[in-house]
């Protein structure tokens, strides 16, 4: 697995998650399927075939986690500069069409969440944003068109 760039936040949300599942949700997925082998014949049993299949689909993502926070290396925050878009920078732009102001913190894919108002790096917003600097007017081509924005702030 490639190396995976996080910042020590996301490494913890990743790290949590891991014990979750690890703590809470395995040994639940082992009692459903003990409880669904104590019903009887396993040949016509959905519940033993369900909560196998869900153990099957839970170690996975507990060996994906596992392989993703091995390889990951931690980013220094503190070398993050404002001067230019870069990762890790809160962003904000006018969409020149209607005026609307947003912001964004751009993060990398293992940390995307746009509740948070946080968005991957590898999206076209913020590679068309990356390497510019305030007042620059940046043109993104996104699946609802080509699309321009100002930048208006760039903070931590």
């Amino acid at each position: 697995m490639a190396i995976s760039y996080m910042t020590q936040e996301g490494y913890n949300k990743k790290m949590e998650e891991l014990a979750h599942l690890e703590r809470v949700e395995r040994p639940a997925v082992v009692q459903a399927i003990a409880e669904a082998r104590d019903k009887g014949d396993l040949s016509e049993n959905a519940e033993y075939d369900a909560a196998k299949e869900r153990q099957g689909m839970l170690e996975a993502k507990i060996a994906e986690l596992k392989a993703l926070v091995a390889n990951a290396r931690i980013i220094d925050e503190t070398k993050v500069g404002t001067d230019e878009v870069q990762l890790l920078n809160k962003v904000t732009i006018k969409n020149l069409k209607n005026n609307m102001t947003m912001s964004y913190t751009i993060v990398t894919e293992h940390e995307a969440n746009l509740r948070e108002g946080k968005i991957s790096i590898a999206t076209p917003i913020a590679k068309g944003l990356i390497g510019h600097h305030v007042g620059d007017v940046v043109e993104v081509k996104a699946p609802a068109g080509t699309m321009q924005f100002e930048i208006v702030e760039i903070g931590l």
